[in-house]
């Protein structure tokens, strides 16, 4: 009778992850949920952002490729009306503006031309300041999102934690209500509410990584812009010397 009894039990307890997950208590349900949906918002950015990277980063390769060969700001800005738009011909175009805007006779052409009227200080920082608001918003652009998996890789823990706490707390009052606290009756609730800590940490840690990775290709392809905003200035500059 004992024998069939401890068998009994045995069987009831769950010998797995999932089988802990179906018969967890509503607020581990909950908490899970909640990761599980986390989990997934995380990884379609990051798959949404690798794809978004890797297709401005090749269009910019093309168009670069070609910019290394001209000299003049004519040139430059011929290439890029063939080029498909990037956030370098963006930069570009920004600039071919400024001059069209400009008050010399020879900047409204849109187009620098060797002995033109040479640009003064006030007008070559005017639009260096305009070409870093254009970079300042090409890198907003192509930073949506990724704070938001820093965000996610944050709180996920925090998430985890309260719901094993909350498992913990429903086991021992379990354990109050039946009068046991063997091994036996305290384990199946203790595993039940790490669960939550368990899926916290699978959700937190591809997030962290993902923003690492996004924020150091972002950071990299910022600086890349400035130093294709200051050469733009530098071949006007010297197409009016």
């Amino acid at each position: 009778m004992t024998g069939e009894l401890l068998t009994q039990v045995a069987t009831a307890v769950p010998t797995s992850a999932w089988g802990l997950l179906i018969g967890s208590t509503l607020a581990t349900k909950i908490v899970v949920g909640l990761l599980a949906v986390l989990s997934v918002f995380s990884w379609a950015v990051m798959f949404a952002k690798w794809v978004e990277f890797s297709s401005v980063r090749r269009r910019s390769a093309k168009f670069l490729t070609k910019f290394e060969n001209v000299d003049r700001f004519d040139q430059a800005l011929s290439v890029a009306a063939r080029e498909t738009p990037n956030p370098f011909t963006r930069i570009l175009r920004r600039a071919a503006e400024f001059l069209e805007r400009g008050d010399s006779p020879g900047a409204r052409s849109g187009v620098a031309r060797p002995g033109a009227p040479d640009m003064s200080g006030a007008q070559v920082e005017a639009l260096r300041l305009i070409l870093d608001s254009e970079t300042n918003a090409e890198r907003d652009q192509l930073s949506r999102f990724i704070p938001t998996l820093a965000t996610i890789g944050s709180a996920s823990p925090l998430i985890g934690l309260l719901g094993t706490v909350l498992g913990i707390i429903d086991a021992f009052v379990g354990i109050a209500t039946k009068g046991s606290g063997n091994i036996g009756a305290v384990a199946p609730g203790v595993a039940e509410a790490l669960i939550a800590t368990a899926a916290a940490l699978s959700v937190a840690i591809p997030a962290v990584f993902g923003y690492n990775i996004f924020a150091n290709r972002l950071n990299r392809f910022d600086s890349e812009l400035e130093g294709f905003g200051s050469y733009v200035i530098a071949l006007i500059v010297r197409d009016r010397a």
